[in-house]
């Protein structure tokens, strides 16, 4: 799938657009944009297990999710600090799209996947700090 840079801008901000129109739909929560909101993302990703138990971690709901909460940290990110985004199809079977910013890569939408299939534990915002922090050094 080849697409522009023009065009992965477009999906990475209609998906963070997606992610903040579901919470309100799904959840009656407000997602701002703002870096606040991000420990939300950490309590909404759990709270779709909640609601749709199983169902939530089937492979194409997982997929949904993790893309268009990744997007909306990303955006933030890119607000904040400034990157691209890059879809990237080294592997051909999994291709997935990654934030880049001064030689570093963050993977937004895999931090969502592992609080959401591996882990209850890990923080998207502790993720999100980090790599702000990384950013301003």
């Amino acid at each position: 799938m080849r697409m522009t840079q023009d065009e992965l801008n477009q999906l990475m901000a209609d998906s963070a657009q997606n992610a903040i129109e579901t919470t309100e739909d799904e959840f009656n929560l407000e997602l701002d944009g703002s870096e606040q909101s991000i420990g939300l993302v950490d309590d909404v990703i759990l709270a779709w297990i909640d609601k749709y138990k199983d169902q939530a971690l089937e492979d194409s709901a997982v997929f949904t999710i993790c893309n268009i909460y990744g997007a909306y940290v990303g955006e933030i990110f890119k607000q904040l600090v400034g990157g691209h985004w890059r879809y990237d199809e080294s592997d051909q079977e999994a291709p997935y799209v990654v934030l880049e910013y001064a030689g570093k890569s963050y993977a937004f939408a895999g931090i969502c996947y592992q609080r959401l299939v591996n882990d209850s534990q890990i923080s998207i915002l502790n993720y999100f700090e980090q790599a702000v922090g990384n950013s301003v050094q």
